[in-house]
């Protein structure tokens, strides 16, 4: 048995109940999934700004998460935010980041690969990350959709075409591998792979499937992220006399 929390770090819930039946049609029998979104803050995180102010709550979120003893959780934003932070406070709880876990997957299937963006103004956020992960020379192009978030899901049909004509850029760029670079992006994959013949990763499929095989890693060997120099935990002794604990487990997972 394991238990996986998928947070949307935005402030609202739209696509927290298709979100939950996609999750449940994949995955393992005896996984039992959570899907849940923020109380407030912005609607997307496509300012640096946005991704800011969905931390406190986002990091509560997941101290709740390890305490109640869910085996894995999940950061629903292809930015990765507050992914060092995070790592920090968790303790034995194995977070997945979507940007991190979608170009390591997608470096095993093939020598280039591409994503596709949302707008331009995601790139060099993504790109930073990249050369974060070691992965930069891996990357054949970053494509931008020129659709804001909130667009991909209203018409499917016209998301769709966006995304077939940006992926065969791609593979004209050399991508022999194409990565969805937003969560909001779910559902497009299987007839994209299907015309283009290249495999084509889902980030939020592909996120919540890494979130359940680091559960079993967790639980069979022991393995999270290492809590030496770079996740070493804060001193509890500061964050008690600095009395930065008082809201850390106000928000309840359910």
């Amino acid at each position: 048995m394991r238990r996986i929390l998928w947070l949307n770090p935005i402030a609202h819930s739209d696509h927290d109940p298709i979100m939950k039946k996609m999750f449940q049609r994949e995955a393992l029998p005896d996984t039992e999934v959570m899907v849940k979104s923020l109380t407030n803050g912005p609607w997307h995180l496509g300012y640096h700004y946005y991704g800011t102010l969905v931390l406190p709550e986002s990091i509560a979120i997941f101290l709740n998460a390890e305490r109640e003893g869910y085996d894995a959780a999940v950061m629903g934003c292809f930015y990765d935010p507050g992914l060092r932070e995070i790592r920090e406070v968790l303790t034995t709880m194995p977070i997945v980041f979507p940007e991190e876990t979608c170009t390591h997957l997608a470096a095993t299937m093939g020598e280039k690969f591409s994503i596709l963006v949302a707008e331009k103004k995601c790139i060099p956020a993504m790109s930073e990350n990249l050369d974060r992960y070691g992965l930069s020379k891996k990357l054949a192009s970053f494509v931008s959709l020129d659709m804001n978030v909130l667009e991909f899901q209203k018409d499917p049909a016209v998301t769709q075409s966006r995304m077939m004509a940006a992926g065969k850029k791609a593979l004209d760029d050399g991508a022999e591998v194409l990565i969805f670079g937003c969560t909001m992006e779910y559902g497009f994959a299987p007839k994209m792979q299907d015309t283009l013949g290249v495999p084509v990763i889902d980030a939020t499929i592909t996120s919540f499937k890494y979130a359940e095989f680091k559960a079993d890693l967790r639980q069979r060997y022991g393995w999270s992220h290492s809590k030496r120099c770079a996740y070493e935990s804060p001193k509890n002794e500061e964050i008690t006399a600095w009395g930065l604990d008082k809201n850390a487990f106000d928000t309840q997972i359910i």
